[in-house]
């Protein structure tokens, strides 16, 4: 018997099908969108590069369309959704680079543009914790009034000397501030965190989790680091290569951390969807279906599940 309750299909965490499913009862799916942001440790603000390990398009690199205006490419993109679900809901989801780094007007436009369309039930927005001020925080909060919106924030790790390698270019201090503000609105909040970063073993990851405790958020993203051709990180990789974790630690890191965390958290990702011929490594990450199930079946032999050892500060 399964003992954990926020599941439909037998699952041991808290899936964001299951969720939406749960709040509207009917299928939601998210329409990506590559919007012209970049981010300040790009731009030369706080650096230049990026994170070393981000691609040329911000992690956009599964968005069906660029380079279109915003009404243009959500529609454009949203066919390839009503051909498998014609009558889904939507989210726009704002996915590549930081996308409330710029003037506020920007967004506002941005924004306005679709959240008040009828198949739109919310809005996703991906973001940096040093690239949310005071007024596009009152902003989003107050447009939650019409319909919900996410922040999801990339936090990676942390761990500051692993932020520092990684060219993240803000501290873990600058993203709890910034968690202290939007816990006082209506803005849902999801994290994004990766395993198997350069150097960090398990007790760094778990670390991770152990140090939002004190966090309220509302979910979390968990990847695997990929080892993108073009990027700052294949470079270090080919000139000095580092260990890269492997699929069993993976999946038993995984696990360690769904247990460590509020059970009533929404898990968005486990894994993410490389770009086959842009992979170096991990190779296993490209069988992503295969990865869910073992992940599902480890959980299952092990009788374990989402914050199982969230009360008692099992660390």
């Amino acid at each position: 018997m399964n003992p954990y309750p926020y599941t439909i299909d037998n699952k041991r965490y808290q899936t964001f099908n299951y969720h939406l499913k749960k709040k509207y009862g009917h299928k939601v799916a998210k329409v990506i969108l590559d919007l012209d942001y970049t981010c300040p440790n790009r731009d030369g603000t706080k650096g230049y590069g990026g994170c070393i390990f981000c691609s040329a398009r911000g992690s956009g690199d599964t968005s069906v369309l660029f380079d279109h205006n915003i009404k243009d490419q959500y529609l454009a993109n949203k066919k390839a959704i009503d051909r498998k679900w014609p009558d889904a809901y939507t989210i726009p989801y704002f996915q590549s680079f930081s996308n409330t780094y710029g003037p506020l007007s920007k967004l506002k436009n941005y924004v306005e543009a679709l959240i008040f369309r009828e198949e739109v039930v919310e809005m996703s927005i991906a973001t940096r914790a040093d690239c949310l001020d005071d007024d596009t925080i009152k902003y989003l909060d107050h447009m939650c009034n019409y319909k919900p919106i996410w922040l999801e924030i990339g936090l990676q790790t942390s761990n500051d000397k692993t932020a520092v390698f990684i060219n993240r270019a803000h501290d873990f201090n600058t993203f709890k501030a910034t968690f202290h503000r939007l816990q006082k609105t209506k803005i849902n909040t999801c994290i994004h965190i990766i395993d198997g970063l350069p150097y960090e073993d398990e007790k760094d990851m778990l670390k991770t989790i152990e140090d939002l405790k004190d966090i309220r958020y509302d979910a979390l993203k968990i990847h695997c680091l990929e080892i993108l051709k073009g990027t700052r990180l294949a470079e270090i990789y080919e000139k000095d290569p580092f260990r890269v974790i492997s699929r069993d630690e993976y999946i038993t890191i995984v696990i360690k951390q769904l247990e460590r965390i509020r059970p009533d958290v929404i898990i968005e990702r486990l894994t993410a969807d490389p770009v086959k011929d842009d992979l170096i490594a991990p190779k296993w990450l490209l069988n992503k279906r295969t990865l869910l199930n073992d992940i599902d079946k480890t959980m299952k032999a092990l009788d374990t599940y989402q914050g199982k050892y969230y009360e008692s500060g099992d660390l």
